[in-house]
């Protein structure tokens, strides 16, 4: 019986989410690689009758329940990238709110799991190019587009946002500096909602200016500190 898929071509998908001032990313560990501790990206291949970008929203949801528009940022297809196979991957990227999705696996998978994206666990082929690649993909964004509205919850301190940054770029900013730089650019609303249930004192909390949002999407700005 002849496959219904394209087998030379296949999707991964780099899924950051933001959670516990961590930069995380989605992999699922397949039953075949269970012994070895070896996890990777979700992907799958490409139906001959469906869309590339189609088939990575299928792929994604099938394989671990979240479902989100995804960007393209590349292929890959080093002649051995595969082991004894021929596999050109196109690669796609997201960022969400982890906690906005129940995970789920397939009957192909006996994990699924968002890890910290600075700490990996061993991964299959060539995922962690993969993964660096949209890395840098997403830190180059971060300095033009405002990305957190995608990554942080509706109500927020600004200390969370700084963190935001700080985790993606991996450094660290001056938190006056920093404030005002934002403040500056006009994205946020400050509310008169405090944080609550905190040891240290609680701050005001803020939440992104949606009209604002979408002009800085549409015309962009420079974010430097």
């Amino acid at each position: 019986m002849q496959n219904n898929y394209i087998g030379s071509i296949s999707i991964d998908s780099v899924i950051f989410g933001f959670e516990e001032d961590q930069l995380k990313v989605l992999l699922i560990k397949r039953n075949i690689d269970k012994d070895t501790d070896t996890w990777g990206l979700p992907g799958g291949y490409v139906n001959f009758d469906e869309d590339i970008d189609h088939a990575a929203e299928r792929v994604l949801e099938e394989r671990t329940g979240v479902k989100v528009y995804m960007k393209q940022f590349g292929a890959f297809g080093k002649v051995n990238r595969v082991p004894e196979e021929r596999y050109i991957t196109i690669a796609y990227y997201a960022l969400v709110k982890p906690g906005s999705y129940k995970l789920k696996r397939t009957k192909d998978d006996c994990d699924v799991s968002w890890v910290n994206v600075y700490n990996l666990p061993k991964l299959l082929y060539d995922h962690n190019t993969i993964i660096e690649f949209a890395l840098d993909n997403l830190r180059q964004r971060i300095r033009t587009e405002p990305i957190g509205f995608n990554l942080l919850p509706q109500r927020f301190p600004l200390l969370s946002l700084q963190r935001l940054y700080e985790v993606i770029l991996n450094t660290s900013f001056d938190k006056p500096n920093f404030r005002s730089k934002i403040l500056k650019m006009k994205l946020l609303i400050k509310l008169e909602e405090k944080q609550k249930g905190v040891a240290y004192r609680s701050a005001h909390l803020f939440k992104f200016d949606k009209e604002r949002y979408e002009a800085l999407i549409e015309k962009g700005f420079s974010f430097e500190l």
